[in-house]
C-alpha cells in the first residue's frame, strides 16, 4: 500500500514534490474510495488519485520518476558494472541543480509494517540512501549511507535493529549501486519485504508504453480467468459472447504484402518454428442466433485496449497492487474510464486494497459522485520551467462543487494557455 511518493530534482521537478494517498476526514465516498490502513496510527488511505495538467507540465515525469526508482532498485546491483553511468536526468534549467543529485522517496506498507525508503543519485554514483521501519509504531533507522565528496567514501550507519552480515553487504555495494539491491542479491532476508514491494506490488506504465494484450491472452488460457475477463468486458457493455484462442505455427504468408522483403526474411528467420496465438471475439448475431467471430485486429481501438487492460486490471485487484499509469484514457471512452474506476472503488471487487495513480486529460472524471476532493491533484510549470504538484484541497472546494467546470474555467490552475495564432 502506498502512503506517499516524493521526488526532487528529477526532469521537470526542481524542488521537493510529494503525492500523498492519505485520506482527509471528509466522509463522502469514504467506504467506497478509501480503506482503513492496517497500521493503526495512520489515517485511512485512498484507493486512487488522478493528476491533471497541460501538456509538458510534468504529469508523465511524475510517472517516470517512480518508474526510475523501481527500475534502479531492481537492476542497480545486477545489471551494471563499477564505473558505469547511471541514466538519471536532473532538472536542467538551472546550472546548480543540474549538478546536484536527484532524490526519490516512498512511504509504503508491506506485510502490515510501514517503511520509509529513499535514495539520492547522480550520473556517477549513489550519494545517499536510507531506510526507516516502523514495526512497533515507532521509527527504527535500519541503515543510512551518505557520500562524502572530500574523502570520496561513503559514510555508513547501521541501526541496532538491522541485523546480519552488514559489513559484507556494505563492502559489496558499488558506488553506482544501491545497498538495498546489493544486500538482496546476497540473500538478506530482513530487507526482502522492502525489495518485494517494488518488485511485486508496484506496477508502472509510463508515457509511450502500451499495455500489451499478451497478459490478457495468457490469462484466457485458464477457463476461470477467461470467465472473469469476459465478465469484465461485458460489464463495459461490449456484448462479447466468448473469446477464442487459436494457436498457429508462424508462416511468412501471415505477414502483410506491403512489408519489405528483407524485413519479411528477417522476421521469418526469427520466428521460424514458433507458435503464436490469434484472438477472436465472438459477437452475438441477431439474424440467426449464431455468434460471429471478429479477429482481434478488426476490433475498435477502444475494445483492443480494454481487453489488454482486462488481465492486468483484474490482476491489480486480485493481488492488491499499486498501479501508476500515464494517460489511462487513451483510446477509451470516458464512460469506460468511469467503469474502471468503479471497480477499483467497489469494496467487494477491490477486497485486497489495490490503489491507482493515473494522469489524464479526461475532465469528466472530475465528478464528486465518482471522486473525493482529496483524490484530485494538479501539475503546472512555473516561470522557471519547474513542475509544481499540488492537491485540489489547496483551493478548499465546496462539497458538491462542479469540479469539472471549475477546472476548465481556470479556478484551480494547471490549464494549457492557448495563444492567438495570426496568419
Amino acid at each position: 500500500m502506498l502512503i506517499e511518493f516524493s521526488v526532487t530534482n528529477y526532469r521537470s521537478f526542481l524542488t521537493p514534490q510529494s503525492l500523498t494517498l492519505t485520506a482527509n476526514t471528509a466522509t463522502e465516498l469514504q467506504e467506497e474510495n478509501t480503506f482503513v490502513s492496517p497500521v493503526s496510527s495512520l489515517p485511512r488511505l485512498l484507493c486512487s488519485a488522478v493528476v491533471y495538467g497541460p501538456n509538458a507540465a510534468g504529469k508523465s515525469n511524475l510517472v517516470q520518476a517512480i518508474a526510475f526508482m523501481k527500475r534502479f532498485i531492481l537492476s542497480s546491483a545486477k545489471e551494471s558494472q563499477e564505473g558505469e553511468k547511471i541514466d538519471v536526468t536532473p532538472f536542467l534549467f538551472d546550472l546548480e541543480s543540474s549538478q546536484k543529485p536527484s532524490e526519490f522517496e516512498v512511504l509504503f506498507i508491506q506485510d502490515g509494517i510501514r517503511y520509509q525508503y529513499g535514495f539520492a543519485v547522480n550520473s556517477e554514483r549513489v550519494t545517499g540512501e536510507w531506510l526507516f521501519a516502523y514495526p512497533e509504531g515507532r521509527a527504527q533507522k535500519w541503515f543510512e549511507r551518505n557520500y562524502d565528496p572530500e574523502t570520496c567514501k561513503d559514510i555508513w550507519y547501521f541501526g541496532p535493529k538491522f541485523t546480519g552480515s552488514r559489513k559484507v553487504w556494505q563492502e559489496a555495494t558499488r558506488g553506482n549501486a544501491l545497498f538495498l539491491s546489493t544486500a538482496i542479491q546476497l540473500n538478506n532476508e530482513q530487507l526482502k519485504p522492502v525489495f518485494n514491494w517494488f518488485d511485486h506490488k508496484l506496477v508502472v506504465i509510463g508515457q509511450g508504453e502500451s499495455i500489451h494484450p499478451g497478459f490478457s491472452i495468457s490469462e484466457c488460457e485458464e477457463a476461470e480467468k477467461k470467465k472473469k475477463i469476459l465478465k469484465f468486458m461485458n460489464a463495459a457493455d461490449l456484448s462479447i459472447a466468448d473469446i477464442l484462442l487459436e494457436k498457429k505455427e508462424f508462416s511468412p504468408d501471415d505477414l502483410p504484402d506491403e512489408m519489405p522483403q528483407n524485413l519479411k526474411d528477417e522476421i521469418a528467420r526469427d520466428f521460424k518454428g514458433k507458435k503464436f496465438t490469434r484472438v477472436f471475439f465472438m459477437h452475438p448475431s441477431s439474424d440467426n442466433g449464431e455468434d460471429v467471430p471478429l479477429d482481434f485486429d478488426e476490433e475498435s481501438a477502444g475494445t483492443r485496449k480494454l481487453f489488454a487492460l482486462a488481465g492486468p486490471w483484474l490482476d491489480v485487484l486480485d493481488r492488491g497492487l499499486v498501479f501508476f499509469v500515464d494517460e489511462l484514457d487513451t483510446s477509451l471512452h470516458p464512460l469506460l474510464v468511469r467503469f474502471l474506476l468503479s471497480l477499483l472503488h467497489n469494496p467487494e471487487a477491490n477486497r485486497h486494497k489495490a490503489q491507482l495513480v493515473f494522469a489524464t486529460h479526461d475532465t469528466t472524471v472530475l465528478d464528486q459522485t465518482l471522486l473525493r476532493r482529496d483524490q484530485v491533484w494538479f501539475i503546472e510549470k512555473d516561470k522557471e520551467n519547474a513542475s509544481s504538484l499540488y492537491p485540489l484541497s489547496d483551493y478548499k472546494p465546496r462539497k458538491g462543487e462542479a469540479l469539472q467546470k471549475g477546472y476548465l474555467y481556470g479556478r484551480y490552475g494547471a490549464l494549457p494557455f492557448a495563444g492567438e495564432l495570426r496568419f
